[in-house]
């Protein structure tokens, strides 16, 4: 079944229109229609590495339902949304895929739309949601409208003419650079802003077009035997071909010729931009997008790795918590301390050493199992490994104070005597 397919079937059945609707009353005035989808700089090969490089960094989130109690205690929710973010959130995506998907759509258009579906079920008189699916949306046009009440609906067009009108609370909307536009990120039209770096990319392909020049023109025709007699078409030809087969067949580099020819080489000497300005000019387009050379290559350090999950992964993985959470539960339910947060487990990245020194500071202090630091390390658990160890020189500051009190009513200035 195709991904349009499946969006269809989860609108079944819902009214296309609730009744009578005005465009949603924004203070700047300006009417809440929004056009999606402005690709002119995505078929760039760098910008879709960059996007990529971030993508795929957030696809290995681990998301989960989290509740912290009074007393700031956090436990994981054995919940149905917890069931869908760990095995997979609709019946065509695992969870790495739907995070992808999100961040793709997100840095396409600058905005992102994923319609959980659930049941509804009423107990004690109240509404609890059942939650049976994630899905990220690709609407054509977005318009903000709002019944005579003033709730606010967002009316979804899709790529086969259809729309649908839903509450927007029942919407996750993640957006990126919200700025100017008052509901949409990107620019004032709800789309991206894409002028800035474009003037950049097109410099880029300027030099990459002299580059593909230069290297044709080195191999295009390098010198000109002059034949000092008369020949025909016939003859020039079988000429040409003794001096071509005197290069290929020579080893020394000399190529041997008689009196009636002259070889003029001619001298080529192409342009081509320097390394500096080629390097100048992408990493601006780098910066744009958050990403440094080493992580775009792989090469990084666990440093540059650091930087680059909190200048660039870590906004979107905020981003990300707070809006499923504020769809996903309700206010009594956020009141209670329930969130959906975005973990990041894997700490592969790490050196060896890095890895050691973790394991060394976070076990000595009872934080990490003996499975949890074998998996740091990248082996399997082992049977009974689910136990904390913690070392005995970290105590209770309460306990040291007991035990140097203790210590000192043994007499000799607190010296142990036995």
């Amino acid at each position: 079944m195709a991904f349009i397919d499946v969006i269809k079937s989860l609108f079944a059945g819902k009214q296309r229109d609730t009744g009578q609707k005005d465009y949603f009353n924004f203070l700047e005035g300006q009417v809440p229609i929004f056009g999606l989808f402005g690709q002119n700089i995505y078929s760039h090969d760098l910008v879709q590495n960059c996007i990529d490089r971030v993508a795929t960094e957030v696809s290995k989130l681990e998301p989960k339902h989290i509740r912290t109690d009074a007393y700031g205690m956090r436990n994981v929710v054995n919940s149905n949304i917890n069931r869908l973010l760990k095995y997979g959130p609709n019946e065509i995506m695992d969870t790495g895929s739907f995070l992808e998907k999100i961040i793709w759509l997100l840095f396409l258009n600058y905005n992102a739309f994923i319609y959980p579906t659930f049941d509804a079920i009423e107990a004690n008189g109240m509404i609890n949601r059942t939650y049976t699916g994630l899905y990220p949306l690709q609407p054509m046009i977005v318009e903000f409208i709002q019944d005579i009440t003033g709730k606010m609906f967002i009316r979804l067009t899709f790529r086969n003419g259809e729309d649908y009108t839903l509450p927007y609370e029942n919407i996750i909307h993640v957006r990126k650079k919200f700025s100017i536009n008052a509901s949409m990120g990107g620019g004032i039209n709800g789309q991206p802003d894409n002028d800035a770096i474009q003037k950049t990319l097109d410099v880029n392909d300027v030099i990459i077009q002299g580059l593909e020049k230069a290297i044709r023109e080195s191999l295009s025709i390098r010198g000109i035997v002059s034949i000092k007699t008369m020949l025909d078409d016939e003859k020039q030809e079988a000429e040409r071909q003794r001096f071509e087969n005197a290069i290929k067949n020579n080893e020394s580099g000399i190529v041997a010729m008689d009196l009636k020819g002259e070889y003029i080489p001619i001298q080529r000497d192409p342009k081509v931009t320097d390394k500096d300005t080629l390097s100048f000019v992408q990493q601006k387009v780098l910066n744009y997008y958050g990403v440094s050379m080493p992580i775009l290559t792989g090469d990084y350090t666990d440093t540059q790795y650091e930087a680059f999950f909190q200048t660039t992964i870590e906004p979107i993985i905020m981003s990300l918590g707070r809006n499923f959470s504020r769809v996903l539960f309700s206010a009594r339910e956020l009141a209670a301390g329930n969130e959906i947060v975005f973990y990041q487990k894997n700490l592969s990245y790490l050196s060896t050493a890095s890895k050691i020194e973790l394991i060394k500071v976070a076990g000595d202090q009872g934080l990490l199992t003996i499975n949890q630091k074998l998996e740091i390390l990248g082996y399997p658990p082992i049977e009974g490994g689910d136990v904390r160890t913690q070392s005995l020189n970290h105590i209770d500051a309460s306990l040291a104070n007991e035990y140097q009190m203790n210590q000192s009513k043994n007499g000799n200035g607190g010296k142990n005597n036995g």
